[in-house]
């Protein structure tokens, strides 16, 4: 069941009832803490099974491909494919991982705004036709190498925050529109639809009114170059709380119901990446090295007047950090809070911590300020929600050691594929049991299975 992030062989353990995924951490801390103290995921594939059926209940007929970058882990791609969900690709490598999966092409979408001409020729040779484009330069460069493709003309949506107005923004206006159309017709490509992208973070709903609107535009402009359309992506941007996908459906159902209706024969499709990964994965780290500093500037807000003169702030470095697991650290906020695996009393007194990755760069700043219990180098800390951007490919930097996985799922979720007949032979081989104890050694429980 160990096994690098890239290894395709993989085992999935099943809890029986008497058994959690704390039981799981527990028992994986033990055997770390024995070993390497290495950073290690658990994953719990059950919660995929649960937000695909959240999804059918809330968001059906809208189709899901899901974004692989989010998280391109054989255990997921593999219960995904299982699950009948389509892929939504950003190069030729996860292309190639979906295909091996025996995905058909039909099933997967070529969504990079910047392809290169060597994978758009990847994308011809294995038959994934639909892509995405909005500007001129890359309809010119699809024309040359893939003449079979499938446009998705990818519009702009008026969704700027003041946290996103220095993030890449992609899409073209509605005026370029009729331009690239000339341009497709001029060069004999196929255009089969439209795309747009709400990021999650966005909180005006109103944007979406506004992008199916404009999609909609774009239908009829189509009609009057000859172009037969039959697909709308409405992107991702799904955080992953049912909530939001409420609200989300809310505001889009009667729109689409007039704009594109069933009867239409236009397919309706969505791109969730986290959605589906975020909640399913937890990471435990170690900590290997600790410093205790007279730094103000590190306490949190409103700890000040708390914190007498003579208490220590601690800054913990631990054997994970933003070029490996947090590399969205990078560029967003950390969506989770460290939480101390180690048992300790309600009336310890707290104190003012920094979390650093193991680089020693500066930049390797995991959590700025955080209220935790003294803590010493071995102990472990917890993070959850850490299945999305994390778990892909990942920096060598400074001898890092990418995380083990461990995969796990419930019986009553497995009963649940079984009887849905959505599990495969080639899947159902990865699964083993785990017994309810915990108490067995690490090679009993996490044995490998392939």
């Amino acid at each position: 069941m160990k096994g690098f992030l890239e290894d395709a062989n993989y085992s999935i353990g099943l809890l029986d009832e008497g058994a959690t995924l704390a039981d799981v951490i527990d028992n994986c801390i033990y055997e770390h803490t024995h070993t390497e103290k290495r950073a290690f995921y658990v994953g719990d594939l059950g919660k995929l099974v649960k937000k695909n059926i959240q999804w059918q209940n809330v968001m059906a007929p809208i189709k899901p491909f899901y974004t692989v970058r989010c998280n391109s882990t054989p255990g997921v791609l593999e219960i995904l494919g299982t699950l009948g969900i389509g892929f939504a690709c950003s190069s030729k490598s996860e292309m190639a991982l979906v295909q091996g999966l025996g995905i058909s092409p039909e099933n997967i979408i070529y969504t990079n705004p910047c392809k290169q001409a060597s994978q758009i020729k990847y994308a011809a040779k294995a038959g994934i036709n639909i892509m995405t484009c909005d500007s001129d330069i890359e309809l010119k460069k699809i024309a040359r190498n893939h003449p079979n493709a499938k446009l998705l003309l990818h519009i702009a949506t008026e969704d700027i925050t003041a946290d996103e107005e220095m993030n890449m923004k992609f899409g073209t206006t509605l005026k370029n529109c009729r331009h690239l159309m000339e341009c497709a017709k001029e060069f004999g490509v196929q255009i089969v639809g439209v795309k747009f992208h709400v990021s999650g973070s966005c909180k005006e709903l109103q944007t979406y009114i506004h992008a199916i609107s404009d999609a909609r535009c774009v239908f009829d402009m189509a009609e009057e170059f000859g172009f037969k359309m039959n697909m709308l992506d409405i992107g991702g941007g799904f955080t992953g709380s049912e909530l939001q996908l409420e609200e989300v459906n809310h505001v889009i159902r009667p729109l689409l119901d007039v704009y594109f209706p069933k009867e239409s024969g236009i397919e309706v499709i969505a791109e969730p990446g986290c959605y589906y990964v975020s909640s399913a994965f937890t990471l435990a780290v170690n900590i290997i090295a600790k410093k205790a500093v007279d730094c103000d500037k590190l306490l949190p807000s409103g700890v000040e007047q708390a914190r007498n003169d003579d208490e220590p702030v601690f800054t913990y470095y631990i054997n994970d950090g933003v070029y490996g697991s947090f590399a969205s650290k990078l560029s967003e906020k950390l969506n989770t809070n460290p939480e101390v695996h180690k048992k300790y009393k309600e009336d310890e007194p707290l104190f003012a911590s920094s979390l650093w990755g193991p680089s020693c760069d500066e930049l390797d700043q995991i959590v700025e300020n955080c209220l935790l219990p003294e803590l010493s180098v071995g102990d472990w800390l917890i993070f959850d929600n850490m299945g999305s951007g994390t778990l892909g490919e990942q920096s060598t930097f400074n001898d890092y050691q990418r995380p083990l996985i461990y995969y796990m799922m419930s019986f009553s979720d497995w009963d649940e594929m079984q009887d849905a007949g959505i599990a495969s032979d080639t899947l159902m081989k990865n699964f083993f049991f785990v017994p309810s104890c915990i108490q067995l050694s690490p090679e009993d429980r996490f044995s490998t299975a392939a």
